[in-house]
C-alpha cells in the first residue's frame, strides 16, 4: 500500500533508488505496530468476522479482475471460473483495415487508481460519478494497466473502446522482488516461454481484446535475455497468427543487458525488444531531442515509437497535468507517436471545478495539439443516445424504466464531438452532456441552452464520419424535446469524389429561412411511437446521395417564425408556438440520431427460437413477506447459430395468482447471460417471470411481449 502511494507521486526512478530504505523502514514500522497490538487486550465484540477469501468459481454478481501469480496462468483456472463468460466483450472492431493507421498515433495507458473499481462490476455498478473516458475519437489503442502480473482489460473498456475503433491491450507486468522471482520461472526453459506466451494468447483471444503491453521492471541476470527475447517474438508471432492487427508493445524498462534502467529513448540498448515487437512504450523522462533521435533509430517503423508522458508529471517532459500539450507539441513536430500515461489524474486529484468540466477541459487541450484520430459514422446502421456510461436514470425508447443511479461504461455510446467552451461567463447557447434531464434513451443526452435571438440561429459540431453512401436513400431518425418556439435540426455535409460539395439541413419548421444557406433543406416527417413519455418528438427523413461520402454532422439551434410557420396539429408536438416570440431564451434536448440504409430493420428473432435456462438457482430466507432469489439466467438460440445482438435489457415481472404487477427494470447484458442477486420476492408470488428483451444496433428494442422469457415457479 505504501509503495502504490509513492508510485503516484514520485518517478519510477527515485522510487526504485529508495526501495532498500523504504522496506526496512516498512519492517520496522511492521514490527512496533504487531507488538502493539499483541499488547492490547482482545474484545470478542471489536472484532469484526475476516470475509471469506474471494473463490471464482462460486455464483456470484459478476466482476473482472486480475491474474496474480504464474500458477494461476499456467493452471488455466480462469477458464473455470463462474465469471469467465460474463467477461467476453461483445463488440468487435469495425471491419476494414486490421492494422494501425501510418501517421503519429496516440496510445492511451489507463493507469487509474490501481485498476478494477468502478469498471469491475460487469453488469454495472450504482456510482453516477465514476471514472470513464469519452474522448475516444482522439485515441488509436487503450491500455488497461494495473500493478497485478496480468491485467485483463474489464469488458466494459474492450466494447466502448471497439465501438469508436480503439484496439484495446491487457498488461503483463513484472515488477519488485516478487517479479524477479516469476521471471526466474518464465524464463527459465524456452518451453516455459512458449507457454506463458500460449497462456496470454488464449486470454486475449477468449476474452476479445487485442494483445499485450509488456513492462518487465526487473533487474534481470544476463542469461536470461535470450528467453526474454524469445518469449516476446513468440507472443507477438502467436497474437498476430490468431487476432490479425493485434498488438504487443514493449515497455522501455529493463535493457539487453539485464538492467533496469529506463533509457526514455530508443536505443541500442531496447531496440532488439522494439525489432520483434509492434513498437516499444517510451519512459516519460525524456529530453527534447529524444523524440527525433528515436525516430532516427526506428526508421521507417517511426510511427511505432511511442513516447510516454506521465500525466501525474513524474519527471515528464514538460510537466504533465495541464501542460501535457507542450511533450504532445514536440511528438506531433518530430513525427513520432505518444503514449498519455494515466490520465485518471483528473479524476483522483479532483480537478476543480468538476470531473465532467475538468476531463472535456483537458481533452480539448489534446484535440488542439494532436487532432482528431478516429472518423464515425464510417458504418450502417449507426446509433447514438449520447451515454457516457453513468446517470441517474435509464430510458427506453422514451420511456423511464428506471430512476436508480447506475455506472456501466459498456452502455456509451458513440460519443459527440463537442467542442469544449469555458462556461464561466455564459454567452449564447451553452452545450453539454446531461445526465440529470430525462432521455429518450440510456441515461444521456445533448443538452442546449442560452439565448439566441429569433433572426440567428447556432451550430455545434456532433460528429465527424467518413460513410460512403450507395444506392439505397439514408434514413435519419432522430428525438427532440424543447421548449416555447426553440427549434433544433441537424446540418449534413456531403462531398463526392470529385471534391464536390453539399451541405443538407434538415428542419422540422421553417424550411423557407434556410433555403439561401444550405444545398438542400429538407422537411421532416413526425413519427408517431406509443408509450413515448410526453414532450419528445421524433422527427425523421430520408435523402439519396449515391457517391457521396458523409463527413460532417451538426445540430443547428434556431426559432420558429410565424411567417413561415405551417399549421402543425399541436397534439403532435411539443415545439408548439404558444409562448411569446420576443423571448430570446431558447431551450432544446436531443435525444438520440439513428442512421441506417432505408430496408435496413432489426427483425428481432421470435421469442419460441430462443432457449432460456435458469442456472445456480438459490433461495434464501429473508423477513415473513418475502424471500431473496439469486440466479444465472442464460439464453441462446436454438438452431445454434450465434446471436447477431450484443444488447439485452433485462426486466421481471412477479405473478400473484397468474396475475402481473408489472414489469421492473434490472439491467442490461452485453452476453448471452445475467445474474440475478438477492432478487426480493413477495410471499403471495406465485411465478416470476424474467424477460429479456434483445437491442439492435439502430438503437431499437424487440417489444416485450414478443421478446423470450424465463419463468420459474416460486413453489418449485
Amino acid at each position: 500500500m505504501l509503495l502504490r502511494l509513492l508510485r503516484a507521486y514520485i518517478s519510477r526512478e527515485t522510487l526504485v533508488s529508495l526501495l532498500k530504505p523504504l522496506r526496512l523502514l516498512h519492517r520496522k514500522v511492521r514490527t512496533f505496530f504487531l507488538f502493539f497490538k499483541m499488547s492490547q487486550p482482545t474484545s470478542p465484540r471489536s472484532s469484526a468476522p475476516t470475509p471469506p477469501p474471494f473463490d471464482p468459481t462460486r455464483p456470484a454478481i459478476p466482476i473482472s479482475y486480475p491474474i496474480k501469480t504464474l500458477e494461476e496462468l499456467e493452471s488455466r483456472s480462469y477458464f473455470d471460473s463462474f465469471h469467465y463468460p460474463f467477461n467476453k466483450s461483445s463488440v468487435a472492431l469495425p471491419s476494414g483495415p486490421s492494422g494501425l493507421p501510418n501517421r503519429p498515433r496516440l496510445i492511451v495507458c489507463h493507469d487509474m487508481a490501481g485498476g478494477y473499481g468502478d469498471d469491475k462490476w460487469i453488469q454495472g455498478g450504482t456510482n453516477p460519478n465514476a471514472y470513464s473516458i469519452w474522448h475516444w475519437y482522439l485515441i488509436d489503442v487503450f491500455i488497461y494497466f494495473s500493478h497485478s502480473l496480468v491485467a485483463l482489460p474489464p469488458p466494459c473498456w474492450t466494447n466502448t473502446a471497439h465501438k469508436h475503433g480503439v484496439k484495446v491491450l491487457g498488461t503483463f507486468i513484472t515488477e519488485w522482488d516478487e517479479g524477479k522471482l516469476i521471471c526466474n520461472k518464465l524464463l527459465s526453459t524456452k518451453e516455459s516461454v512458449e507457454m506463458y506466451a500460449e497462456r496470454l494468447v488464449e486470454l486475449a483471444v477468449a476474452l476479445g481484446f487485442d494483445g499485450w503491453l509488456i513492462n518487465m521492471e526487473v533487474e534481470l541476470e544476463l542469461g536470461q535475455i535470450p528467453n526474454l527475447k524469445a518469449f516476446v517474438s513468440y507472443l507477438t508471432q502467436r497474437m498476430h497468427s490468431s487476432v490479425p492487427g493485434s498488438l504487443v508493445i514493449w515497455y522501455d524498462s529493463v535493457t539487453t543487458d539485464g538492467k533496469l534502467y529506463w533509457q526514455n529513448q530508443l536505443n541500442e540498448k531496447n531496440k532488439p525488444f522494439f525489432d520483434i515487437s509492434d513498437g516499444i512504450f517510451v519512459n516519460y523522462a525524456w529530453e527534447q531531442n529524444y523524440p527525433k533521435l528515436s525516430a532516427a533509430v526506428a526508421g521507417d517503423r517511426k510511427f511505432d515509437v511511442y513516447m510516454g508522458i506521465d500525466v501525474f508529471g513524474r519527471g515528464t517532459f514538460g510537466g504533465g497535468q495541464w501542460n501535457a500539450s507542450v511533450a504532445l507539441d514536440v511528438l506531433k513536430n518530430d513525427d513520432v507517436s505518444a503514449a498519455i500515461f494515466a490520465p485518471g489524474w483528473i479524476y483522483e486529484t479532483n480537478q476543480p471545478p468538476n470531473f465532467q468540466t475538468a476531463q472535456n477541459h483537458w481533452w480539448d487541450i489534446v484535440e488542439k495539439s494532436w487532432g482528431i484520430t478516429q472518423n464515425y459514422p464510417t458504418v450502417l446502421p449507426f446509433y447514438s443516445n449520447f451515454d457516457q456510461g453513468h446517470g441517474y436514470h435509464v430510458s427506453v425508447e422514451g420511456e423511464e424504466v428506471s430512476d436508480a443511479s447506475w455506472c456501466n461504461i459498456s452502455s456509451q455510446s458513440f460519443q459527440p464531438l463537442l467542442p469544449f467552451t469555458d462556461n464561466s461567463t455564459p454567452d449564447g447557447i451553452q452545450v453539454h452532456v446531461d445526465f440529470r434531464e430525462a432521455s429518450y434513451s440510456g441515461g444521456g443526452n445533448i443538452t442546449f441552452k442560452g439565448d439566441l435571438e429569433d433572426n440567428a440561429d447556432f451550430t455545434a459540431r456532433l460528429f465527424q464520419g467518413d460513410l460512403l453512401l450507395g444506392d439505397l436513400p439514408l434514413h435519419f431518425v432522430y428525438s427532440v424535446k424543447s421548449e416555447n418556439n426553440s427549434r433544433l435540426g441537424l446540418f449534413l455535409n456531403f462531398v463526392s469524389t470529385l471534391n464536390k460539395k453539399k451541405s443538407v439541413l434538415l428542419v422540422s419548421w421553417n424550411s423557407n429561412q434556410f433555403s439561401s444557406k444550405f444545398s438542400t433543406v429538407i422537411r421532416t416527417r413526425q413519427l408517431e411511437r406509443p408509450g413515448t413519455a410526453p414532450g419528445w418528438v421524433i422527427e425523421e427523413s430520408s435523402i439519396r446521395m449515391k457517391g457521396y461520402r458523409l463527413t460532417d454532422i451538426h445540430a443547428v439551434c434556431y426559432r420558429s417564425k410565424p411567417e413561415f410557420d405551417e399549421k402543425i396539429p399541436k397534439s403532435k408536438t411539443s415545439q408548439d408556438n404558444s409562448c411569446a416570440h420576443n423571448s430570446t431564451e431558447y431551450y432544446a434536448v436531443l435525444g438520440h440520431i439513428s442512421m441506417k440504409s432505408c430496408g435496413q430493420n432489426s427483425n428481432f428473432p421470435p421469442s419460441d427460437s430462443w432457449l432460456v435456462e435458469g442456472q445456480f438457482i438459490q433461495w434464501t430466507t429473508g423477513s415473513e413477506d418475502s424471500k431473496y432469489l439469486s440466479l444465472k439466467i442464460a439464453w441462446k438460440l436454438k438452431d445454434g447459430n450465434d446471436s447477431a445482438y450484443s444488447t439485452y435489457n433485462i426486466y421481471v415481472e412477479k405473478l400473484a395468482e397468474g396475475k402481473p404487477r408489472g414489469h421492473s427494470y434490472l439491467g442490461v447484458a452485453r452476453v448471452e447471460a445475467f445474474y440475478v442477486y438477492d432478487l426480493a420476492v413477495p410471499s403471495d408470488t406465485s411465478t416470476i417471470k424474467f424477460i429479456i428483451q434483445v437491442c439492435g444496433g439502430d438503437g431499437s428494442s424487440q417489444k416485450l411481449d414478443d421478446s423470450p422469457v424465463f419463468q420459474l415457479d416460486t413453489e418449485a
